[in-house]
């Protein structure tokens, strides 16, 4: 097996070894260019805190310390705001040796301000599965801004497969592939991975961002389109651009630069450096084969900042750098690409809410 991220057809092979399993079969629409779609079990644990299992220990065992109440997921039920649950995932792995697993939460579920993480037996990172795993996923969520209605088979999570260790793009590597395809529309900010930063000034209007209001009603993920955005969301606007992050609120920004994944390649977005600010850069982190590739009417896709302000108010200016790429080689190419072969909601965007709001 050549090394890299594992692409579509690799993890169809990896259904069909039983490499991944789950009583239900795996849905053809879970399985994107590089990765698939983790789904929500029948069951959701309230649990007292976050934790992971550590070393020697199945989640199980924690489990009996922390649980406080199980819910039914079969009918629908809310997981509210400010809690932490615990919800077996349906699928499980048993991978085999030289392969290993990082998950992340879907696009849709970051723009929501969901925390949810992969947790695993004898785990003693979140996201992080190790090479030869054999045992069952559980997801932790944690909804911070908006309490949420979910059901069995609901996708929040995604796991992208990798075999090898070296895989990851060195900045000498990351030039010269700019040099050969623009990964982004201006200059290349590449340290550690390719730098972005945050648009305060747009050319039309002066909307910036979005920040989720503290006080809403609950959000059912089965509806798209169904949310009128101004009961969720307070439009965040500037002429000076700069605006004030607020400690605790969570912003919806986005990246002045437009950026491109090209089909042989993937991507992760992570954190820039903790000493540039008292904010992160949320957590939806994967960027698919075809992100901004050809896309229609100009260079790539810009990318959607999902911020969340810490321990004191931070004056955010335009152009600041924020997050990074950190791109990896694929171990072949997908047979399908992100907005290409594939429906999604995110090829070509500007700033935009998740799906489940309108803005009209």
């Amino acid at each position: 097996m050549l090394a890299g991220v594992l692409s579509d057809s690799a993890i169809t092979l990896m259904i069909e070894r039983a490499e991944i399993t789950s009583p239900t079969p795996p849905l053809p629409e879970q399985i994107q260019p590089a990765s698939l779609d983790l789904r929500l079990g029948q069951v959701a644990y309230r649990v007292r805190a976050s934790f992971l299992a550590g070393r020697g220990t199945p989640v199980v065992d924690k489990l009996a310390d922390f649980e406080m109440h199980r819910m039914d997921l079969g009918p629908g039920a809310v997981l509210e705001k400010g809690c932490v649950y615990l919800v077996p995932l349906m699928e499980a792995l048993a991978l085999p040796r030289g392969v290993t697993a990082v998950a992340n939460a879907k696009s849709s579920t970051g723009r929501l301000d969901l925390l949810t993480r992969v947790i695993t037996d004898e785990g003693t990172e979140f996201d992080r599965i190790p090479d030869g795993y054999h045992g069952p996923l559980y997801a932790e969520i944690c909804p911070r801004s908006f309490s949420v209605l979910v059901r069995p088979g609901m996708r929040l999570n995604q796991i992208r497969f990798s075999a090898g260790t070296d895989a990851q793009l060195s900045d000498d590597d990351l030039r010269a592939l700019h040099q050969s395809e623009p990964l982004v529309n201006g200059t290349a900010v590449i340290d550690h991975g390719l730098g972005f930063s945050v648009d305060l000034r747009p050319e039309t209007g002066d909307l910036v961002g979005y920040r989720a209001k503290p006080h809403t009603g609950v959000i059912d993920l089965d509806l798209i389109g169904q949310y009128p955005a101004a009961d969720f969301w307070e439009e965040i606007r500037t002429k000076t651009g700069q605006i004030i992050l607020d400690p605790g609120a969570f912003y919806i920004l986005v990246s002045r630069e437009a950026v491109t994944i090209p089909p042989d390649y993937a991507a992760e977005m992570a954190p820039y450096l903790a000493m540039v600010g008292e904010f992160r850069v949320h957590y939806a982190g994967f960027f698919d084969p075809g992100f901004g590739h050809g896309t229609t009417g100009g260079f790539g896709s810009r990318g959607v900042l999902e911020v969340r302000c810490h321990e004191a108010p931070f004056v955010l200016e335009h152009g600041q750098i924020v997050g990074r790429l950190v791109y990896e080689r694929m171990a072949g190419r997908p047979a399908r690409l992100y907005g290409a072969d594939l429906k999604s909601n995110y090829q070509g965007q500007g700033l935009k809410l998740g799906k489940h709001f309108h803005t009209a």
